[in-house]
């Protein structure tokens, strides 16, 4: 069980007690957000110094506190590794922009323009260019991100040697990991050709020309050798676009490579083209996505399991309903997810029901790519303010970003000083505090399923089947291990959905292992009425 958590000044003063949460809750794993030296352009994914904590969250001290008294309590940590790109603050990159001859001028991708222009029609994934003009020498370097992000050349032998140097350093601290962020961008195309644009847009999408790139494999099989057999740990590598074919190879059990990947299939069902241009999701299409993954990558590669992190909006406000049935959707989520096979990852708020957020002004969001959207689409192109206000009110990544909801108090218990975001209003309703004392509430359910996981073996191992029974609204599966069957029913639905259970399965002899409801639940039957968003558990046998 991996819980993500954002490396704050309240989790420095507090860390006994928030480490003492994570205990209880169940969780096994930390995955930290960057804690490294940032200008803090894009919330810390841009690097100045890898060895150095970010002066805001603390020193390496405090560092070294969190992570004995993680130890301590036989959890482990894993960082957020971030080497696509460094922050342009960065002592290589000061370097590096000084001349053309500089001993650091191949760390990053530098080309010079052309016909008046960037060297090609390339896209930033945060809009404009991915191309930024340096005048001191009339050449552009490459910044698949924000300006103050550029890319490191991972051609550079160099480059890979003194990134292996800084993984070992932190190993050899005592961390357990990395989460690789989008680790699948790291080798381009080094020949820089345009992008097909049939549509005649200024700037073009050109992932096909750094998405898996011709060396990935590469570097990270190097990276293996060099750096990652050398330790206990693990490794999850953020990769965007892979189809379960690369998947394979990125995290293959014979690969020497990574042990898992996040896949984003079913982070697109909201969308279409873009994340913004939101649309409706259907049941169909999230079980046909996350059965394919389930299925082929079964005794090959190990799935990783979630609904949120810290660039999708909550879970309970997007796949369930979050106003009258936020209890029973967010434990009805936690159960779809974590009786599939894989690693669970749970976002911090994701255990007590948080939810999106809506702000009214644009003033009040802090993301970079928030604000970019803003700037292309209302600014620069005219378009209604009120129409992209609500794809950001959808979307947007702020709405994982706001702080963590601990009680009633001001800034809901996060910190005394206001902190870099606003509160999301409903902190007063949804908290730690009001969750702790409800033994009915999300976080209790979590902190059940949970040890459910703990305590059989069928819930981490037992192999995946898709039931289809004809209602749209149900998703319905078994995992089966050795002569154990479990069957888990869900209700997508805000109304009462009805379940025919398969002939195949014997209802004799049934256990109800779990629900999201309170109150007694009936027996497996041949027929289940199932109430708006429930989920049910049952043990059972095949005939």
């Amino acid at each position: 069980m991996i819980r993500k958590f954002p490396f704050t000044k309240y989790f420095r003063d507090y860390s006994d007690t928030l480490l003492d949460y994570l205990k209880d809750l169940g969780v096994d794993v930390i995955w930290l957000s960057p804690i490294y030296q940032s200008p803090n352009d894009d919330n810390g994914y841009d690097i100045s110094d890898y060895r150095e904590i970010m002066h805001e969250f603390g020193t390496m001290k405090d560092f070294d506190e969190l992570l004995a008294g993680v130890h301590e309590r036989k959890m482990r940590l894993i960082m957020d590794l971030v080497v696509n790109h460094t922050s342009d603050e960065h002592k290589w990159f000061v370097e590096s922009r000084r001349s053309k001859d500089n001993a650091y001028r191949d760390y990053y991708i530098w080309r010079p323009g052309k016909k008046g222009g960037p060297p090609n029609n390339w896209g930033s994934m945060f809009g404009g260019s991915a191309w930024a003009y340096d005048e001191n020498t009339d050449e552009y370097y490459l910044h698949l991100f924000s300006p103050k992000q550029p890319d490191l050349n991972w051609d550079n032998p160099r480059v890979r040697r003194d990134i292996f140097d800084m993984m070992r350093w932190w190993l050899d601290k005592g961390i357990d990991g990395f989460r690789m962020d989008v680790i699948n961008l790291i080798s381009k195309d080094m020949r820089m050709p345009c992008a097909p644009n049939p549509g005649g847009a200024k700037y073009a999408w050109g992932g096909q020309y750094f998405t898996d790139g011709p060396r990935v494999h590469e570097f990270l099989q190097e990276m293996y050798e060099s750096v990652l057999s050398k330790y206990d740990i693990m490794t999850v590598g953020e990769t965007g676009g892979v189809t379960i074919e690369q998947a394979k190879l990125y995290s293959g059990e014979e690969r020497r490579e990574l042990n898992m990947v996040f896949q984003f299939d079913h982070m697109a069902l909201d969308e279409t083209g873009n994340k913004w241009n939101v649309t409706s999701w259907k049941l169909s299409d999230l079980k046909q996505v996350m059965s394919r993954w389930q299925n082929e990558l079964d005794g090959v590669a190990w799935n990783s399991l979630y609904l949120n992190n810290h660039d999708q909006p909550r879970s309970v406000s997007r796949f369930g309903n979050d106003t009258e049935y936020r209890v029973e959707s967010a434990k009805m989520l936690a159960t779809f997810l974590h009786m599939h096979q894989g690693t669970p990852f749970i976002y911090q708020g994701e255990e007590i029901g948080m939810t999106n957020v809506a702000f009214e002004h644009i003033d009040e969001y802090k993301d970079l790519e928030i604000h970019n959207l803003w700037r292309d689409r209302v600014t620069d192109g005219g378009e209604d303010p009120g129409v992209v206000m609500r794809a950001i009110h959808a979307k947007g990544r702020d709405n994982a970003r706001t702080p963590m909801q601990w009680n009633g108090s001001e800034n809901g218990g996060f910190s005394q000083a206001d902190p870099w975001i606003k509160v999301n209003p409903n902190y007063t309703k949804i908290n730690v505090e009001t969750a702790q004392a409800d033994p009915n509430s999300v976080l209790n359910y979590y902190r059940k399923l949970i040890g459910l996981r703990k305590s059989h073996p069928i819930m981490v191992y037992g192999k995946y089947q898709l039931i289809e029974n004809g209602c749209s609204d149900i998703y319905a599966f078994t995992r089966t291990l050795h002569d154990e069957l479990w069957l888990v029913v869900c209700n997508f639905h805000d109304g009462f959905r009805s379940f025919e259970t398969p002939t195949w399965i014997d209802l004799s002899g049934t256990e109800v292992i779990l629900s999201n409801y309170d109150g007694e639940i009936e027996a497996l039957s041949g027929h289940l009425v199932l109430k708006p968003f429930e989920a049910r558990c049952y043990r059972c046998k095949t005939k």
